[in-house]
């Protein structure tokens, strides 16, 4: 028998019912495939982007702290004191320091870090008020009203303070002491497990005497006896000659 030409409808066939139903169980096998694969990835890869998020916030308010402490001035609480306004505890740390911060004008305010309960939690915040001269006789928490919080680390971190003087020991406290403390330590925990964290560190303070005043004495001074008017500092005329 003779084959015929093939036709134009026999050029024109695609695929057949079963081929389709084929070509679209594959592609659900393997949208199912990926589906389970994002599933698995996806709140890993949320989880890790949080912690990272966290750890840079985390890091801002470390240096926001340690700069604060840096940044202490030699200001005494009255004309009367010759000691710095500077209290810290192991928990909390009141200073002085130049005004900084949104809608502040020039001069110094009284900063506070320290940490104060919210909805039963600890957190750890920061509080300035205007500096005035103190009274003597007074503390500081009965004396300086704070304001302006702004929380700066959240459960379940916890900061706490270390300070040194010049022999470079840290201790806890830090009240009524001639000078500022040389250097603070910032040691971060987290109070769920109690490790302490990496973005610990230590601050040396900038500041911490008073700056000296007046000139010092030297040859020079004997000349200051002489006056404008011809006159020594004795009383007696200078006696010209020719």
């Amino acid at each position: 028998m003779r084959k015929g030409k093939p036709s134009a409808r026999d050029s024109e066939r695609g695929f057949t019912l079963i081929e389709t139903l084929a070509a679209l169980a594959l592609t659900g096998l393997v949208l199912s495939a990926l589906a389970t694969l994002t599933a698995q990835w996806l709140p890993s890869w949320n989880r890790g982007f949080d912690r990272i998020q966290q750890s840079e916030l985390i890091s801002i308010s470390m240096q926001r702290i340690a700069a604060d402490l840096a940044a202490a001035e030699f200001v005494p609480a009255n004309r009367t004191s010759k000691k710095p306004l500077f209290e810290g505890t192991a928990l909390a740390v009141t200073f002085v320091r130049t005004a900084f911060g949104p809608n502040v004008g020039l001069g110094i305010d009284v900063v506070r870090l320290g940490e104060t309960t919210d909805q039963g939690r600890f957190v750890t915040v920061r509080s300035r008020a205007p500096f005035v001269p103190l009274p003597p006789g007074i503390s500081l928490t009965e004396q300086i009203h704070v304001s302006d919080p702004v929380v700066l680390l959240r459960p379940p971190l916890r900061v706490s303070f270390a300070y040194a003087g010049p022999d470079q020991v840290f201790r806890d406290e830090w009240r009524d002491m001639d000078a500022l403390p040389t250097a603070i330590m910032l040691t971060l925990r987290d109070a769920t497990s109690g490790r302490v964290l990496s973005m610990s560190t230590v601050t040396p303070v900038h500041v911490n005497a008073p700056a000296r005043g007046g000139k010092s004495a030297g040859p020079s001074d004997d000349t200051n006896d002489v006056k404008d008017d011809g006159k020594v500092g004795n009383g007696t005329s200078k006696q010209g000659g020719t």
